[in-house]
Formats: C-alpha cells, sequence, structure tokens
C-alpha cells in the first residue's frame, strides 16, 4: 500500500511518499512542491493543486494522509494554511484516494510515543523508522514521511 503523507503550508508544501507492506515502512520519495512568492493567493493555489495533481498521478497513492490544523499562533498564517489544505483535500477526493488527517500532536505521539515531542526528535525518528542515512530535507518533507508514518498506525488497528 502506499501512502501519501502531506505537510502543508502556504509558500511549500511537503510531501513523502511510503510504501507499507507486512507491516513494515520503505521510502519511496519525498520531495517539497513549491509556489511563487510574487504570485497572488488565487495563483499560488491553483500552482499548488496542478503541482500536488501532477505527484499523485504520477505515484497513485492508496492513500493520503493530511496533517490538520490543531493549533495556531498567527490567525493569518491559519487561514492560509487552512486555504492550502482545502486545495490538498480537493486533489485527494479527485483521485478517490482514501482519506486520512491527524493532529501534530497525533502524529508525534505515532512516531515517538510523545504527543509533545520537539521537532528533532519527530525527524530523528522518521530518519530511524525509514532506516536513512540522514534526516530528510527540508523540514516539511520530514514532516510529511511523519504524517505518512502515523498513518501506518491507523491502518494496522
Amino acid at each position: 500500500m502506499l501512502i501519501l503523507g502531506i505537510d502543508p503550508g502556504t509558500a511549500m508544501i511537503g510531501v513523502g511518499l511510503i510504501e507499507y507492506k507486512n507491516k513494515q515502512v520503505a521510502l519511496r520519495c519525498y520531495d517539497c512542491l513549491k509556489t511563487s512568492q510574487t504570485d497572488g493567493t488565487a495563483e499560488r493555489l491553483n500552482d499548488l493543486h496542478q503541482k500536488l495533481n501532477r505527484f499523485i498521478k504520477k505515484h497513485q497513492p492508496d492513500v493520503i494522509a493530511v496533517e490538520d490544523i490543531f493549533f495556531f499562533k498567527n490567525l493569518k498564517t491559519a487561514v492560509k494554511v487552512s486555504q492550502a489544505r482545502g486545495v490538498i483535500l480537493l486533489a485527494a477526493a479527485q483521485h478517490r484516494a482514501k482519506i486520512y488527517e491527524y493532529t501534530p500532536l497525533q502524529v508525534k505521539q505515532a512516531i515517538t510515543g510523545y504527543g509533545r515531542a520537539e521537532k528533532k526528535q519527530v525527524q530523528q525518528m522518521v530518519k530511524t523508522i525509514l532506516k536513512l542515512k540522514e534526516i530528510p530535507r527540508p523540514d516539511d518533507a520530514a514532516d510529511a514521511l511523519a504524517v505518512a508514518i502515523c498513518c501506518t498506525h491507523s491502518i494496522r488497528s
């Protein structure tokens, strides 16, 4: 089963694709889909939608796991990330993939066993779980892989 994890953002979204088979996870690929800072909101969301559609079409994931907004410090940022999440959920629905959503707390709990883990701890566990030589960069890609790994816990139950 191919699981696409997505870490939503406004300037870029992290995507991480893993294969989950026989209770084992293996890295397929990861990337960040970036939008131009000079474009307006509508153009950025359209660009994001097109890039994500191409990625999904190319890799054909069975499941798409998206990080949810659980807590925010800046309302303006939360609104923009919510808009990006809407585009992501639309693309996932258009490809008829099964969709799972997880809060950052749920992701941290699934990856490290502790819901208040630091970002570095989560990244280190992603590296360990996927048997990588280094932590995936940028952070958004590592976060997307963490979301995908978190999803395997839901599928197992």
